[in-house]
């Protein structure tokens, strides 16, 4: 028997009701998106939060025509996964973005929002087990079909540092690491001292910013610690040093990024 079809989008496309993996519950389809423009596939997967009250708002809104916006998956809170945008779509989910030299982080990308108030909220609520581990189920079934590099696995504040903070620093990128999904050192632990920070110039900065950029980051190398710099360094540590995130650059910060620089691997 043949799946059910039906239009869905802008464009028109014609859409099977299934789902592309048999992790999602749901198949939700969003009228926001488009085609991957010729030569791009996934290459990237991004992980959100949703900041909103609930799964269903969540959905509610990425299902709007006016609102513009929609990711491939939504995990809600129960660890339920629904799917609104077909994966060989292009969603509309890291809107102004960067990474390695990529500024369409939407044609290259799959997005997957968890349900999690965020910041809104005066202390970042944390991500329940049942709703990691189908985190990560889904991110392990893409990367794995997709063949997704461990250092291309990351967060919105990443790809879109300085206006994004999500999934912020609650979320459990280590676990994901043992799973099998994305790049991961331990930490440096703290060492107590401030750090580099806005207002600070010469080669030491320009040496942080260039590790940042040559892993990804979208920064050029001034020699100058700017805003745009605080702000990549404050997206660095909510990945990978989540006790502090402060957006200075201390001795923890720097040792963490080289170490995590060194070991990076694209397999």
């Amino acid at each position: 028997m043949k799946p059910m079809m039906r239009l869905c989008g802008n464009e028109g496309f014609r859409l099977t009701l299934n789902t592309d993996t048999s992790l999602a519950a749901k198949w939700v389809p969003s009228p926001n998106f488009g085609p991957r423009p010729d030569g791009y596939k996934p290459e990237l997967l991004v992980l959100h939060y949703t900041a909103m009250t609930c799964g269903k708002a969540a959905v509610k809104w990425l299902c709007n025509q006016e609102s513009r916006v929609s990711s491939h998956y939504l995990i809600d809170s129960d660890g339920s996964i629904i799917q609104m945008v077909r994966e060989d779509h292009r969603a509309w989910h890291a809107g102004i973005s960067h990474w390695a030299g990529e500024n369409d982080i939407n044609s290259c990308s799959i997005g997957i929002e968890i349900q999690n108030e965020g910041h809104s909220l005066s202390i970042l609520p944390t991500y329940p087990e049942i709703q990691m581990q189908a985190v990560v189920d889904l991110c392990l079934d893409i990367v794995k079909r997709h063949k997704i590099a461990a250092s291309r696995v990351l967060g919105h504040s990443d790809v879109a540092f300085g206006r994004k903070i999500d999934p912020g620093e609650e979320f459990d990128w280590q676990r994901l690491y043992k799973a099998g999904v994305g790049h991961w050192v331990e930490p440096y632990p703290l060492e107590g001292d401030a750090g580099l920070d806005v207002g600070d110039t010469g080669n030491d900065v320009g040496d942080l910013q260039k590790r940042l950029c040559d892993y990804g980051y979208g920064l050029n190398i001034t020699n100058v610690y700017d805003d745009k710099t605080k702000a990549a360094v404050m997206a660095f540590q909510q990945h990978w040093r989540q006790l502090c995130v402060n957006g200075m650059a201390d001795m923890s910060t720097r040792k963490t990024l080289n170490d995590l620089y060194c070991n990076r691997y694209d397999v």
